[in-house]
């Protein structure tokens, strides 16, 4: 088995069942110790019990594995802090956080309510905020530390109806790539995963035979490759039904247009100019947008930067 988790430590945020489930009991069969923690609560966030995670925890140690329960709300600091504390307490370290847990709560925007707009981003962004924060001194500490995001095609690309959730999941990636990037000197690599797949969150959602296609355990293999040792970072993978992409987000070469009272104007006439995708870059650090645009601006005044 080429990737392998012995001798480490990982949670898992919202593995009560479907995806997360899944991502517990791949880390825990590949020699991870796991941490399955989920609030119990239904697909709106009502609720709570720790059945949920319990159960996966015995299914866990029925199959040779190592792993413990936690019903803490990723949205409660002071619990997220307490059950990385028991994690340490048990095993002595934490290598691997895969931030799973969330809710729906759709509608379109002009029905929904703010409070229902506030909790989804609360559980999915401030949760996986939380949970990182909680472990990002230990990771330091120790050197070694892998992250896992999930983002959505939701937040990547829209999707009616889930305005709240698609602001919260695209927040992922932003807070992903300046951890990726304040990360690096230490050996933390965090990186996004963009999963499709059938679980609690999307019945009704689909056909059935396309439910069917989706299972959870195909997105696995994503997370297992972005928890590795041999992890890349800043990565944003999708992955569905066997098939695995990579999102980006790129920056056009854009035209230097100047600053002067007819700029919108010329903006305006060339604007296809200016998205055309021939020659896009992925940058490496929000620094790049600028560097760009003043890179244009002094060849075009015949300058250089000083």
């Amino acid at each position: 088995m080429g990737i392998d988790f012995k001798d480490q430590v990982a949670i898992v945020t919202g593995a009560g069942g479907g995806l997360g489930r899944q991502h517990a009991l791949a880390l825990a069969a590949r020699g991870a110790k796991v941490m399955v923690n989920d609030l119990g609560g239904a697909r709106d966030g009502s609720g709570g019990s720790a059945t949920a995670a319990e159960a996966v925890v015995a299914e866990i140690r029925a199959a040779g594995g190592e792993a413990l329960a936690n019903s803490a709300s990723v949205t409660d600091f002071a619990a997220v802090e307490a059950m990385v504390a028991q994690a340490v307490t048990a095993w002595g370290r934490v290598d691997i956080l895969v931030n799973n847990a969330g809710i729906l709560r759709d509608k379109t925007f002009a029905k929904m309510d703010l409070a229902d707009f506030e909790l989804v981003v609360d559980v999915h962004l401030m949760g996986a905020v939380n949970c990182s924060k909680a472990v990002w001194g230990l990771m330091n500490a120790q050197k070694y530390g892998r992250i896992v995001m999930t983002t959505s095609s939701s937040g990547l690309y829209g999707n009616f109806g889930q305005s709240n959730y698609g602001a919260a999941k695209m927040a992922l990636v932003g807070l992903m790539q300046t951890l990726a990037l304040e990360g690096a000197k230490n050996n933390i690599h965090v990186n996004a995963l963009a999963p499709t797949a059938a679980t609690r969150m999307t019945e009704g959602l689909m056909p059935e035979a396309v439910l069917a296609a989706l299972k959870p355990e195909a997105v696995v293999p994503a997370m297992l490759v972005l928890a590795s040792r041999d992890a890349p970072t800043r990565t944003i993978l999708c992955a569905g039904a066997g098939t695995f992409e990579a999102a980006h987000i790129t920056l056009t070469q854009g035209v230097w247009l100047g600053t002067d009272a007819q700029t919108p104007e010329r903006l305006a006439e060339r604007l296809a100019e200016v998205t055309d995708p021939a020659g896009q870059m992925v940058p490496q650090g929000g620094s790049a947008q600028g560097a760009n645009e003043v890179a244009k601006a002094m060849a075009h005044l015949g300058t250089s930067a000083a």
